[in-house]
């Protein structure tokens, strides 16, 4: 069988996307991990799948370089943005995209015909510890201790549709997260594994962050990750609430911004790679 494929990213956070609207996959799981593969496969942090929605204007599947399949992706939607309006599956420059965590809003900005960025409405942070999922007696998880690989981390777990631990620490560039990242993602008190954030501060506007996601490792960019590293940094009062906040990663910058709502807005670009069919 030969899949379609076009390979994009967000801030260096790459997907694979399929346009299910015209292929079908019948595997998906099995799918990214073979995709994701950057030796035997085409190289990514993953697998987008695009499908026809009765509820939004497309619906979106993603999958994690070890198969497992995530609820929503910050960096990714913008992509799915960009994918259905540069191929003309649609005209609208206002979307909703259906994920597993609800339905998204976006606001594509256009160049020269093309998508080049969006705003995404990420909808609220969850901080209900229970519903994060964290195993605690704690209501919230902020700013609690826990002891990974023989040092003590104050953690502020936050929903965005997926599970995040935020670690706010002095030098981000050194810490060793092929060390500690599995630490955390496989932790007991997280049933579900665990996307850790970990955020150096630079001013009440600018922090710096590195991400270690569960399924994929330390990837480039987590635009859910950014959006509970600012909604952690304004709990801590790091960062001002209403106020957007630039987040530094690896592979450049969003702009993020947490509102007295508990909801979430994500700026950020969507980059076109190349295209190709793949056999399987």
């Amino acid at each position: 069988m030969k899949v379609q494929f076009s390979k994009m990213h967000g801030l260096g956070n790459d997907y694979v996307y399929v346009n299910c609207l015209e292929q079908r996959i019948k595997h998906p799981n099995e799918l990214s991990k073979l995709v994701s593969d950057r030796h035997f496969g085409i190289g990514s942090d993953g697998l987008v799948l695009i499908y026809p929605s009765d509820k939004a204007d497309f619906e979106m599947r993603m999958f994690n370089a070890d198969s497992s399949e995530g609820n929503m992706c910050g960096n990714a939607i913008r992509c799915v943005g960009k994918y259905v309006f540069d191929n003309k599956l649609t005209d609208k420059t206002e979307l909703d995209i259906d994920t597993k965590s609800g339905i998204k809003h976006l606001h594509l900005i256009v160049e020269d015909g093309k998508a080049c960025s969006a705003e995404v409405k990420m909808g609220d942070a969850v901080l209900r510890a229970r519903s994060i999922p964290v195993e605690t007696d704690y209501e919230e998880f902020i700013s609690q201790p826990m002891v990974v690989h023989g040092e003590t981390f104050l953690v502020t777990c936050v929903s965005m549709g997926n599970p995040h631990a935020v670690i706010f620490c002095q030098d981000v560039d050194n810490m060793p997260l092929n060390i500690i990242g599995p630490l955390f993602e496989n932790h007991e008190i997280f049933p579900e594994r665990i996307n850790t954030e970990f955020v150096q501060l630079i001013d009440r506007n600018t922090i710096k962050m590195r991400v270690w996601e569960r399924g994929s490792g330390e990837t480039f960019a987590c635009g859910t990750g950014a959006c509970a590293s600012v909604a952690a940094a304004v709990l801590n009062d790091h960062c001002d609430l209403g106020s957007e906040v630039t987040v530094r990663l690896k592979g450049g910058d969003l702009k993020i911004t947490y509102l007295e709502n508990h909801s979430v807005l994500m700026k950020g670009p969507a980059t076109h790679v190349f295209d190709g069919i793949i056999e399987i």
